[in-house]
């Protein structure tokens, strides 16, 4: 009894240093190294509103589909992610999106659209890599919301323990789904087609 008392503490008490594992913070007044550009045309410049002596993270190409750069750190299996986005501009699209759990090309992710009235939870896989299921972008759940408006910052929050997935947009829990798909991965930011969006204040929490 004593012994598996102990055990069981000692099992706890690993599982609180885990859970301490420090978060990252993203400075994007500095070079962008260890980034990967996966698609897209990100650059960190002067932007309005950005907390991080006015510098974000912007993406300017406006011809490609999926947008995505993925932040050094990780692999992750279970972590809390928060960041602001401001939508700039775009007549096709105006979003913006936490990447989580991406791994060869595969991952998650949440987006708001400025254009849409909708918060949606997708995943997507490069079309080669199961040939069971066509590639590409693949919708699991959404909801409808009033859209962010366009030219504001916006916060956005994503957090991923074991198929237990949640998405925030301002602070309110929008996404509460199931999904082991995709089980660890990296985290990274997301646009589509001609969406110029900012990103700002971009923290990761692993647990």
């Amino acid at each position: 009894m004593i012994a598996a008392a102990a055990a069981l503490c000692a099992s706890m008490s690993a599982r609180r240093v885990k859970a301490a594992e420090p978060e990252t913070r993203y400075d994007f007044t500095r070079p962008l190294d260890g980034w990967e550009t996966v698609s897209g045309t990100w650059v960190a410049e002067d932007v309005p509103g950005a907390s991080e002596g006015g510098k974000a993270l912007v993406q300017r190409a406006t011809d490609k589909t999926f947008n995505v750069i993925v932040a050094p750190g990780g692999p992750y299996a279970n972590i809390d992610v928060d960041v602001r986005f401001k939508p700039i501009s775009g007549r096709e699209d105006a979003s913006g999106g936490i990447v989580f759990r991406f791994s060869e090309g595969r991952y998650y992710v949440i987006r708001a659209n400025a254009l849409e009235n909708n918060f949606n939870f997708y995943y997507y896989e490069p079309k080669s890599s199961r040939a069971s299921e066509a590639g590409g972008r693949h919708s699991i759940t959404g909801v409808s919301v009033k859209a962010p408006s366009l030219g504001q910052w916006h916060k956005m929050r994503v957090s991923a323990e074991g198929d237990h997935i949640k998405g925030w947009l301002d602070d309110r829990l929008l996404i509460d789904h199931h999904d082991s798909r995709f089980g660890s991965g990296k985290v990274g930011l997301w646009t589509k087609a001609d969406s110029v969006t900012a990103f700002d204040s971009l923290v990761v929490r692993p647990f």
